[in-house]
């Protein structure tokens, strides 16, 4: 009951006042799964992409950190190829600095952070870890490369499947209406087709 009172807070916070290129919604009627999306920081290699995150929020949350995993494939050294995330408030202590004061929004502020300032120190991939350090352009051009090839969305799809129910008077208007546009359909290439053969020509 308490993860329940204390998610709808949260969620209408994050909804009023959504932290700056983050937001945050329920997943559908799951009240233990939300999802988020982060927007790459400016002069950061992420810059410009739009990367999407899972939210799973346990039993005992607050008392317990959320889990939260990257959806969009990321090249960085604290996440994962599965998207897991190297991050101490995601984790209890004494390993981690999870505290129960802290909520969702402060964690994808965080997240957001560790996009723009890695940690090559704490690493989950070891070989992005060691070209942060030691070849900073080249780690620089990959995570450009995927976020180009992953997280950029040039064009914006939105389906809505909507169901209306039609009355049985314009049932039959809309069956009578179908077979006189198809003959008048034909009737029109019929005249085209004659058109195109002889320009003086005409079909009646």
């Amino acid at each position: 009951m308490q993860r329940v009172s204390r998610l709808k807070k949260e969620l209408q916070l994050l909804a009023n006042q959504p932290p700056p290129g983050i937001s945050c919604w329920q997943n559908c009627d799951q009240t233990d799964e939300l999802r988020a999306q982060i927007m790459g920081g400016a002069n950061s290699p992420y810059e410009g992409g739009i990367f999407n995150l899972e939210i799973i929020v346990p039993e005992r949350y607050p008392f317990e950190p959320p889990k939260i995993r990257f959806l969009t494939p990321i090249y960085h050294p604290n996440i994962d190829t599965a998207g897991r995330i190297c991050l101490d408030i995601l984790k209890l202590p004494p390993k981690g600095a999870w505290r129960p004061s802290l909520n969702i929004s402060t964690v994808l502020t965080s997240i957001h952070l560790l996009m723009s300032e890695p940690n090559p120190d704490d690493p989950l991939m070891a070989d992005i870890s060691s070209e942060f350090k030691y070849n900073r352009q080249s780690f620089l051009e990959n995570a450009k490369q995927w976020t180009l090839k992953h997280a950029k969305q040039t064009k914006a799809k939105v389906c809505f499947n909507i169901c209306i129910e039609v009355p049985e008077c314009l049932k039959e208007n809309l069956n009578q209406v179908e077979p006189d546009v198809t003959k008048d359909r034909a009737a029109a290439r019929k005249r085209s087709a004659c058109d195109s053969e002889n320009g003086k020509k005409f079909c009646l």
